[in-house]
């Protein structure tokens, strides 16, 4: 169970500091990228989206320094790039931000705002959505966490952007480095309603529901354990620190992606070093 106005992950927010290399190393591993997005002054960011079947990654960039875009400024500063914010759907930004504030949190929220989208056919279009957001303090295992309301989903999910050459699908879990998986997660079952669930190797898994991914809460030694032959040593020893993805072709996931994939336990691995990092591990399913 999870508080009424989420349902699962909705997409894992990667910051990076130049977007558009960002966005050709992201291609080379084998993913479909959407055109470059603006976002408004206001924000002062910009974004390319990689689609999956129900959710999403974001990788997404400072273009000009405001207010709203400190956060992750200092996060750049602090780790060069890595997942910086997780989003839970929502089915209304407004219903969610009152029920935080019925549990005791100041949430941000709702705000709306909107992207321009260049649709397959050369049409310009917009993509709207609608968020609010927790406290920036309250950032289990580093990571920040909002809710989004989408709009105009036809102009987020489009089918020429769900096909990848490396045949991703969705997003099994979000893995998050800390040395304190229990108290970490703990935060996260606490600011969802939801429940921790205890995993192998000290690991704590906190799931979202409704198919989508679970977030795994385990120190940065136990995920090197998990995927040997991984180099883990450039992450953070606190912070978002991978995806696993399930793909329809392990094979094509390896030959997308080249001299830059690790065969271990099972999986197709890029090691964080390789992608602005994230470390993905994709997986059969």
């Amino acid at each position: 169970m999870t508080i009424r106005s989420i349902a699962g992950i909705d997409h894992a927010v990667v910051a990076v500091k130049d977007l558009d290399a960002a966005a050709a190393n992201w291609k080379q591993l084998g993913f479909t990228i959407s055109p470059r997005g603006t976002h408004s002054a206001h924000m002062g960011t910009g974004n390319y989206t990689i689609m999956l079947g129900e959710d999403y990654m974001e990788l997404l960039g400072v273009l000009v320094a405001t207010e709203h875009n400190a956060p992750t400024r200092t996060y750049l500063e602090a780790t060069g790039g890595g997942i910086v914010r997780v989003a839970f759907t929502t089915p209304s930004a407004a219903a969610g931000a009152a029920e935080l504030r019925t549990l005791g949190y100041a949430a941000i929220g709702p705000t709306d705002f909107e992207r321009p989208v260049t649709m397959p056919d050369g049409s310009r279009s917009a993509a709207k959505f609608a968020t609010f957001q927790w406290p920036v303090a309250e950032a289990p295992g580093g990571v920040r966490l909002f809710a989004c309301q989408h709009k105009t989903r036809e102009t987020v999910w489009i089918p020429q952007l769900q096909q990848h050459a490396n045949t991703a699908r969705r997003i099994a879990r979000v893995f998050v480095v800390t040395p304190q998986p229990q108290e970490d997660a703990a935060h996260l079952a606490k600011m969802i309603a939801g429940e921790v669930r205890a995993g192998t190797d000290g690991t704590a898994v906190v799931p979202t529901g409704f198919g989508r991914a679970d977030f795994v809460f385990l120190s940065r030694e136990a995920l090197g354990r998990r995927y040997p032959g991984v180099d883990v040593s450039s992450l953070p020893a606190r912070a978002g620190a991978g995806l696993e993805l399930v793909v329809n072709d392990l094979s094509a996931a390896q030959r997308a992606i080249g001299a830059r994939a690790v065969a271990s336990s099972g999986a197709v691995v890029v090691p964080p070093a390789a992608a602005n990092g994230v470390l993905l591990a994709f997986v059969a399913g």
